[in-house]
């Protein structure tokens, strides 16, 4: 688990062997079954959580009553509500293990520690921070000005991992489609090779 976790930091960061192992020491290595809840809507949020295997997603209930998927994590991917647990709030979304997922946990204490202590974390911890706001910029980008059948297209082949692994709903749900839509849309892009109808 650990290596996981130092491979994904001197990638962005050099850390060296020694000063990681101190840093691990923040860390809480933890399992969770398939549907499991990490994060729950309504409830504290007291911890971040860097996939180590498995996949997470991030959800929150709308006024009806349907879940609204808005984030993915699969290996070496971070994942919390992050303002809830920045600021100690009450979740304002859900984090759920769609599959048997490890992965590495740091409370608000401890990530406090081991930034003043490994300065450099600040850094490795501000880089992955841009890069999660940019993909998210993107998604509203492609979400409002795609038509559906691009959209579907380009995160497929962006990111063909999820494509396969995610329940079809839970993608759907992502991707603001129906169930439906989507079934209908890869049948039909099946058909046609994987390549777009238009």
């Amino acid at each position: 688990m650990w290596e996981a976790l130092y491979q994904h930091v001197n990638k962005h960061v050099h850390i060296s062997r020694e000063a990681f192992a101190d840093i691990a020491s923040y860390f809480e290595p933890v399992e969770f079954k398939k549907k499991a809840y990490l994060v729950q809507e309504g409830q504290h949020c007291h911890r971040q959580f860097f996939v180590v295997k498995g996949c997470l997603r991030m959800y929150f209930l709308t006024d009806n009553g349907n879940e609204q998927t808005i984030q993915f994590a699969l290996e070496n991917w971070w994942m919390t509500d992050i303002d809830a647990f920045n600021k100690g709030r009450i979740a304002a979304f859900s984090v759920q293990a769609l599959e048997k997922t490890e992965v590495m946990a740091i409370d608000k204490p401890s990530m406090e520690a081991v930034l003043l202590a490994h300065p450099a974390m600040e850094r490795y911890f501000r880089l992955i921070y841009e890069r999660a706001y940019t993909a998210s910029l993107f998604r509203v980008k492609y979400l409002v000005n795609m038509p559906k059948e691009q959209f579907y297209l380009h995160f497929a082949n962006s990111y063909p991992e999820f494509a396969q692994r995610i329940p079809q709903k839970i993608l759907a749900s992502f991707l603001g489609f129906t169930p439906e839509y989507l079934s209908e849309l890869r049948k039909k892009l099946a058909k046609n090779g994987g390549k777009s109808l238009s």
